[in-house]
């Protein structure tokens, strides 16, 4: 999945309090959608442009908190963030339908570029998927059209969708590495993820690459691809985001040396513990840290000071 962050395809912040509003519950699905206006195709370069267009237009002429969608996705293939996958979209028409299905919308028009690239749907379903896995979304799939009067996301988006939103051809968004081949890391990625796609354990990708605990990849970063393993993968791979994704509420790896300083801990047992409880321990042993520091300094100060004074004593009286 070539996804573009907020940040990377410069998104203005959005607007408190509704721009933040969560979802109260998992979603039902995901509708699709389209620009409903005339739409011309553009190098890639430019893209990021009208995505910034359209949250302009959401946000200073409809009035909304932000960009409509959760998801947009160009002809190119690159899904780009919108609202993401919590905070509440504002584009299946109603606040009950926002609440129900995530909102992804296909760069076509009414007119203009009608028609969906095949890098375009594979960048859908790679939307459609990533709403389901990460979501949470359940499997239900529709258009906008369905449960509100509008004749988005158009018929060749709708007639695609009604056929379960397939890969077209029945390939995949990128060919698969060969086995000894390389594979980029693109915003998003974990190990275990690109260890799905490619269909070989995340172990293997790791030890081929002198990747150790907490097992952190980088965008941009080059991995080599062995060949798959007969063992199958762990059933809980590592989850560990990259940094650039890292939330407060992402577990972290604790390092072995917290379990044998307390053994007994039965809170540390599996080794994991939560990013904002790991900031907040490690803020509160620093500055107890530092208030002992300073403690231990003054009492250093006043024993500095009574032998000086002892010495001028014994001086004195020799």
């Amino acid at each position: 999945m070539k996804l573009v962050p907020r940040a990377q395809w410069g998104a203005r912040a959005y607007r408190t309090p509704n721009g933040a509003t969560p979802y109260s519950r998992p979603r039902r699905g995901v509708k699709l959608h389209y620009l409903g206006t005339a739409y011309s195709d553009r190098p890639h370069d430019k893209c990021a442009a009208y995505v910034r267009q359209l949250q302009a237009q959401h946000m200073d002429g409809n009035g909304w908190s932000d960009i409509g969608y959760s998801f947009l996705v160009c002809t190119h293939g690159y899904v780009y963030e919108g609202r993401g996958l919590k905070r509440r979209n504002s584009a299946n028409g109603n606040t009950t339908l926002n609440e129900q299905d995530y909102a992804v919308c296909l760069l076509v028009g009414s007119s203009g570029l009608t028609r969906p690239t095949d890098a375009q749907l594979h960048g859908a379903r790679d939307a459609i998927d990533y709403c389901r896995r990460e979501g949470p979304a359940g499997d239900w799939l529709g258009g906008h059209r369905d449960g509100f009067a509008t004749a988005c996301p158009g018929d060749a988006v709708y007639a695609w969708v009604k056929k379960g939103a397939p890969r077209p051809g029945g390939g995949t968004t990128e060919p698969k590495p060969a086995a000894g081949g390389t594979y980029t890391v693109k915003p998003g990625d974990t190990l275990s993820r690109i260890g799905d796609a490619l269909g070989v354990p995340w172990p293997d990708i790791a030890t081929a690459n002198r990747i150790t605990s907490p097992y952190r990849i980088t965008p941009g970063q080059k991995l080599t691809i062995p060949k798959a393993a007969s063992a199958p993968a762990p059933s809980k791979p590592p989850t560990t985001p990259t940094e650039s994704d890292m939330k407060l509420s992402d577990q972290v790896t604790i390092g072995d040396w917290v379990k044998r300083q307390w053994p007994d801990d039965k809170g540390l047992q599996d080794g994991r513990i939560a990013v904002n409880t790991a900031l907040g321990s490690g803020y509160a042993h620093s500055r107890r840290a530092a208030e002992n520091t300073d403690a231990i300094l003054k009492q250093l100060e006043a024993l500095r000071t009574e032998v000086a004074q002892l010495r001028a004593a014994v001086t004195k009286g020799a």
